[in-house]
């Protein structure tokens, strides 16, 4: 038996980077999976390989992030798990962000959690039932660097968000938690690193270097932790917004 055996377990933002990371976990662990994303080519090849449904969506329209959950509720009759994985990393400071860079890092990064949440829950409590939630946060929740003020503003959100919601629904057993990754080693990631930063094909390298741990964050060690606090193996934690990090906040050299 897998930790998700028989469970209808949706994954926002699932075609690639962590979010696919989390779809192969969550299938391998037996879970009914469906997954959205706004490339059809990439979601189809990733549901051939995994059996695994694709649902073409784009979640800064609150309309496709509440339909992702119908969709899926429409293939299995239900929802059991829900996972937040879409993200926008595009770079913006305090003094540079337009109102159209900040709207769309809410619009993916805050809005489209909430109303895919809220469509999720709706389902849990009109059947009477347990679930869980798992939300994709980041370390910048806590700060972040300069250049990614919006996104920080973002994931700072995300993590209130997530803790309210688990407060609010704790006592209909829908347990709802957060993971705030640091930086992780994902195509999305090479391509912003490229785009933004000018890097070399050696980037990688270089920053695994420059770790304690002397590697990124791997999508299959976080794809397994979220498994984990989907499964009933996590007990009775909600509310709680873990920092799956190699750096230490608070702590001082």
């Amino acid at each position: 038996m897998g930790l998700l055996e028989d469970k209808v377990v949706l994954v926002n933002g699932g075609s690639q980077g962590v979010g696919a990371g989390i779809v192969r976990a969550a299938v391998r662990e037996g879970a009914l999976v469906v997954f959205t994303g706004r490339r059809a080519e990439v979601g189809e090849k990733l549901a051939a390989d995994t059996g695994a449904r694709f649902v073409q969506a784009d979640l800064a329209d609150p309309a496709q992030a509440r339909g992702s959950v119908v969709s899926a509720v429409d293939m299995h009759g239900r929802i059991d798990c829900l996972v937040n994985a879409a993200g926008l990393t595009s770079r913006g400071s305090l003094l540079n962000t337009t109102p159209e860079l900040f709207d769309q890092h809410m619009a993916i990064n805050l809005r489209a959690p909430f109303f895919a949440m809220q469509a999720a829950v709706a389902d849990m409590v009109a059947r009477k039932t347990p679930g869980t939630i798992v939300n994709i946060g980041s370390n910048c929740a806590h700060g972040g660097p300069p250049f990614l003020a919006p996104y920080s503003a973002a994931k700072a959100g995300l993590a209130g968000l997530t803790r309210n919601a688990a407060h609010a629904h704790r006592w209909d057993r829908i347990r709802i938690n957060g993971l705030n990754i640091g930086w992780t080693d994902t195509e999305g990631e090479d391509a912003v690193q490229r785009a933004f930063h000018a890097a070399g094909d050696d980037w990688r390298e270089q920053a695994a270097a420059a770790q304690p741990m002397g590697k990124l964050g791997q999508v299959d060690e976080i794809a397994d932790f979220v498994v984990f606090l989907l499964s009933d193996r996590s007990g009775v934690v909600t509310g709680s917004v873990i920092d799956w990090d190699q750096t230490v906040f608070g702590g001082q050299d």
